[in-house]
């Protein structure tokens, strides 16, 4: 099946998969996809992921974090720069997201980060999505 856009499928699975409470959900793996899962455990949104590895293409399995009353840790994943309409943003546009409960993560010169480094950098970059 081709997919015309990959994160935002990534992004779809980790919202249906949080919202049904599944505790984790596979993805197909690419190096944007993994700069992303690393953002997001870094920051907190998603306890571990792993590649698994299928014949001969490997996937991700995502293990995502509930709150203590079985609540999803993330409320909203949004995609915001698609491939219809590249949105692009300069360091000084990058506003924090949710009074820094959230995060956005841009596409860089300097590879995947989230706003708030890219905007200590000094560096713009397509704004990939926000996560609260």
């Amino acid at each position: 099946m081709n997919i015309s856009d990959p994160i935002a499928d990534m992004l779809t699975r980790i919202r249906n998969a949080g919202r049904a409470g599944h505790e984790k959900c596979i993805v197909t793996s690419s190096k944007i996809k993994k700069s992303i899962l690393e953002i997001l455990k870094e920051e907190g949104f998603i306890s571990n992921f792993q590649v698994i590895k299928n014949g001969e293409f490997s996937d991700y399995e995502i293990q995502l974090k509930y709150s203590a009353l079985r609540v999803p840790v993330i409320n909203k994943i949004e995609r915001v720069s698609k491939p219809g309409r590249r949105i692009y943003i300069d360091h000084e546009s990058i506003k924090p997201i949710r009074s820094n409960l959230g995060i956005s993560i841009l596409s860089t010169s300097k590879g995947i980060m989230t706003g708030k480094k890219a905007k200590k950098l000094n560096i713009g970059g397509e704004f990939l999505c926000l996560i609260y």
